[in-house]
C-alpha cells in the first residue's frame, strides 16, 4: 500500500521529567519505521523549540510529558503546517491537565473518582485513602497514595513541586486496567498486576516488577464496557489517532476512568503495543498505522 509520507522525523527526548522514557520510545519507533521503508530522521529535543529538517513530510511525536503531551509541540507544528501523529494541541492540553480532564469527563457522564484541587497543604473534605498527584505530569511522577493523615502534607508538597496545582482523588481499590485506541478502534484491555496493587513510577519502569495480562481476563461484559468508555473518553477530550485510557476496576465491577494518555509509551514492551499484539498487529505495523494517520490542525 502506498504511504502518504516517505520522509519522516521522530521527535524524542524533550525537556520533561519523562525524557529518558521518551528517548527509548523514539528509538524503538524510528527502528520500526525504517523496517517499514520510511526515511527516518531522529530528532532529540533538548528544549521547547523544534527544528524540522528540510524535506521532512510528517512527524511522529514520541515525546512524553511536558511539551510533548501538553499541546506545546503540536501548536508549533500546526504553525509550520507539518502533519504529526496523535491529537491536536487543544485535545493534548485538555488530556494532560487532569483538572480539565475531570471537568470534561463529568460533562460527558463518564465515571471518574471524586477529586479536589489542592494548591496548598490544607486538607480537603474527601476521606482517606486518597491519591495525590500533580495536575500536569505523567508517568506517575509526583504521585503518592495517602492512607494516613500524617502523609498528607508531604504528598501534597511532592505533587506541587512539579508546578501548578495538585489534585487529591479518591483511591479506588481494585484492578488496574488500560485500553489502547488506534484510529477509531478500541484495542483489547490489558491488566497491570503491580506489586502491592500500586502502579507507581518505579514499578512502571523496573523490568520484571509488574505482570501484564494481555488481553485482561475481565469477562465479556466488562471488557465491552471498558472499550466503550475508552472511546467515549477519547471523544470527550477531542482526541485523534492514538491514545490509552487508564482505569481502575472496583470489586463491585464498576469502572472508573483515571486519565487519558495521548502519547503512550512506544517501546516493544509498552502497554499500547501489547494491546495491539492481541489484535495481531505487530510493533512495526502499529508504528506504520500511526504514521499514516498524521495530520495537523484541531
Amino acid at each position: 500500500m502506498n504511504k502518504p509520507f516517505r520522509r519522516v522525523a521522530v521527535l524524542k527526548g524533550g525537556p520533561s521529567a519523562e525524557r529518558e522514557v521518551s528517548l527509548r520510545s523514539g528509538a524503538a519507533v524510528a527502528g520500526a519505521l525504517r523496517e517499514r521503508g520510511y526515511e527516518v530522521t531522529e530528532t532529540d529535543l533538548k528544549g521547547m523549540t523544534v527544528s524540522i529538517p528540510d524535506g521532512v513530510e510528517a512527524v511522529f511525536i514520541a515525546l512524553h510529558g511536558e511539551f510533548g503531551e501538553d499541546g506545546g509541540v503540536q501548536a508549533i507544528l500546526d504553525e509550520k503546517r507539518i502533519p504529526y501523529t496523535g491529537s491536536g494541541a487543544a485535545a493534548s492540553r485538555a488530556s494532560f491537565d487532569k483538572t480539565e480532564t475531570k471537568k470534561l469527563l463529568a460533562e460527558a457522564g463518564i465515571p471518574t473518582p471524586e477529586y479536589e484541587i489542592v494548591s496548598d497543604g490544607l486538607r480537603g473534605s474527601l476521606p482517606l485513602p486518597l491519591v495525590v498527584k500533580p495536575a500536569r505530569q505523567g508517568s506517575s511522577i509526583g504521585v503518592t497514595k495517602v492512607v494516613e493523615e500524617r502523609q498528607w502534607k508531604e504528598a501534597v508538597f511532592a505533587a506541587l513541586d512539579h508546578g501548578g496545582p495538585a489534585i487529591a482523588e479518591r483511591y479506588i481499590e481494585g484492578r488496574e486496567i488500560t485500553v489502547g485506541i488506534l484510529g477509531r478502534e478500541a484495542l483489547p484491555p490489558v491488566e497491570i498486576v503491580a506489586p502491592g496493587g500500586w502502579y507507581d513510577y518505579a514499578s512502571k519502569y523496573t523490568t520484571g516488577a509488574c505482570r501484564y495480562l494481555a488481553p485482561a481476563p475481565l469477562g465479556e461484559d466488562i471488557e465491552r464496557e471498558a472499550m466503550d468508555l475508552a472511546l467515549r473518553t477519547f471523544d470527550a477530550l477531542g482526541c485523534r489517532g492514538i491514545g490509552r485510557v487508564d482505569f481502575r476496576l472496583a470489586p463491585d465491577g464498576r469502572l472508573y476512568v483515571l486519565e487519558m494518555n495521548t502519547i503512550p509509551g512506544f517501546t516493544e514492551t509498552s502497554l499500547l503495543p501489547k494491546a495491539a499484539a492481541c489484535r495481531g498487529i505487530g510493533f512495526s505495523e502499529l508504528c506504520d498505522a500511526v504514521m499514516r494517520q498524521a495530520c495537523f490542525g484541531p
